[in-house]
């Protein structure tokens, strides 16, 4: 019984607790309602530090130049325009202004174009310039990382030297003051690709076009599935390039689902992937895909796989079967960079016309000459003569101010670099070329050539031939001084 009473007066006891233990509780509870609540208590998490997006920025700094006026000349602006006895005056780096009378300032420099043309320099979208350089030998061959189908960690810049004779003859022989270096095609996914103002600096960073927009080198057809299925690896199709493809983008969305949140919300960082940040930078419309495709099938296919993921294509390169598709390219906004005549070295090659330029611009879409190569860098100029000419025999009347854009705005529009360079616009980059004749024939060359103003060949100066260290003291190959 006496176990039984305190065993009684036990469970009063402890009921008796809980229920005062609720009680406070509750009153805490109650008393804190009314109680404002801290800055802590309701702040939200803060914003993950997100990683480098530039993380080897351009050092370039412009060469110095004095306020310069081409009179009596024949312009070509870039955009279609011309003017038959212009003017074109720049000084401080940008153009000040091109028309048939412009005011220079006092003490300018005055030169009489009689009989010559003025364009804005040539831009070329696909070169292997620095990545493979001359002497053309296996040491410096730099450009293909052809280890894996996925390749996206790594970058051009980071193989181009700087003292790769190709620079100069680009722009001595070619006129070319802008370029775009791409990693090679063995690849799906070939790397990040870099756009370089054509002048001689100590580093590549020294000659990175400043704020120009990074590239992702992506290729379809041929070249994947013989490199890696030759391993007997995937691919080995046609229908495993697409696989690999889409398998990668759909990693590259959930990277960045997850590093978007964590820059948002916080918390823990995710794991670092080189290769994932490039192609984040695709989705996020950082990057611009530039893709090595032939054929007109496998265009089709490609806009509709960046229409599933979300990113865009700039360009198709080399693009032999562009013309069949031009309505489809100009209404994915996706520009075509072609050769005038290069054909039948390979079977997606095989169904390539002379007229696909010329066919591309009656389409409307946006359209442009490109080299892939050191030598052919060298007469960009000649290869739209030859286009031109094909679309006139065959009853495409483009005129060859029109024809000029193909050189240089086109381009510069699938570089994202239009606002900037690739027209004689007030304001633009005096990236200008003075040709001693008709540029679109084959004894007309650059006389001068000015890079955001500044002076950097002229022919009849043996001192302003630009020459790269690695030359030096070689008169045979190139050493001119």
């Amino acid at each position: 019984m006496a176990n039984g009473v305190r065993a009684a007066h036990w469970l009063r006891t402890a009921t008796m607790a809980c229920a005062g233990a609720a009680m406070l509780s509750a009153c805490a509870t109650d008393a804190n309602a009314d109680k404002p609540k801290s800055a802590s208590s309701s702040a939200k998490s803060a914003p993950g530090k997100s990683y480098s997006r530039d993380p080897y920025p351009s050092t370039y700094k412009t060469y110095p130049g004095v306020p310069t006026l081409v009179t009596n000349v024949t312009i070509f602006d870039g955009e279609g325009g011309s003017i038959a006895k212009g003017q074109v005056l720049f000084a401080d780096g940008k153009i000040v202004a091109v028309g048939e009378t412009v005011t220079a300032p006092e003490g300018a420099t005055v030169i009489d174009g009689t009989g010559k043309v003025v364009t804005p320099g040539i831009i070329d979208i696909h070169s292997h310039l620095g990545d493979y350089p001359s002497p053309g030998v296996e040491a410096n061959s730099d450009g293909n990382e052809a280890t894996g189908p996925i390749t996206a960690d790594v970058w051009a810049e980071h193989s181009v030297w700087p003292q790769d004779p190709g620079f100069s003859r680009a722009l001595a022989n070619g006129g070319v003051t802008t370029l775009q270096i791409l990693p090679g095609s063995a690849n799906l996914m070939g790397g990040r690709s870099v756009v370089l103002k054509n002048v001689y600096a100590r580093t590549v960073q020294g000659m990175k076009f400043p704020g120009a927009p990074y590239g992702l080198k992506m290729a379809c057809g041929e070249n994947p599935k013989r490199v890696y299925g030759s391993k007997g690896r995937q691919p080995s199709t046609r229908m495993g390039n697409i696989a690999v493809d889409r398998q990668t983008w759909a990693k590259a969305v959930e990277y960045k689902r997850k590093w978007d949140k964590y820059e948002k919300e916080g918390g823990d960082a995710p794991t670092r992937d080189i290769a994932m940040d490039t192609l984040r930078g695709v989705l996020d419309g950082e990057i611009l895909v530039q893709n090595h495709c032939y054929r007109a099938d496998e265009m089709a296919i490609v806009m509709d796989m960046a229409k599933e993921f979300g990113y865009h294509v700039a360009a198709f390169h080399h693009a032999v079967e562009a013309y069949k598709i031009g309505d489809l390219l100009k209404q994915n906004g996706t520009c075509a960079a072609v050769w005038a005549d290069w054909w039948g070295f390979k079977m997606e090659s095989y169904d390539a016309i002379s007229e696909n330029l010329a066919l591309l611009q009656k389409a409307g879409t946006c359209a442009m000459i490109h080299s892939d190569d050191e030598n052919g860098i060298q007469r960009l100029n000649q290869e739209v003569a030859k286009a031109l000419a094909a679309g006139r025999r065959a009853g495409i009347e483009i005129s060859d101010a029109v024809a000029w854009e193909w050189l240089t705005i086109n381009p510069a529009k699938a570089l994202g670099i239009a606002d900037r360079t690739g027209s004689l616009k007030a304001g633009k980059m005096a990236d200008v070329v003075l040709w001693n004749g008709n540029p679109f024939s084959v004894y007309s060359r650059p006389e001068k050539v000015w890079i955001d103003g500044a002076l950097l060949y002229d022919a009849t100066n043996p001192k302003l031939r630009p020459v790269s260290d690695f030359e030096l003291g070689q008169p045979g190959a190139g050493d001119v001084k």
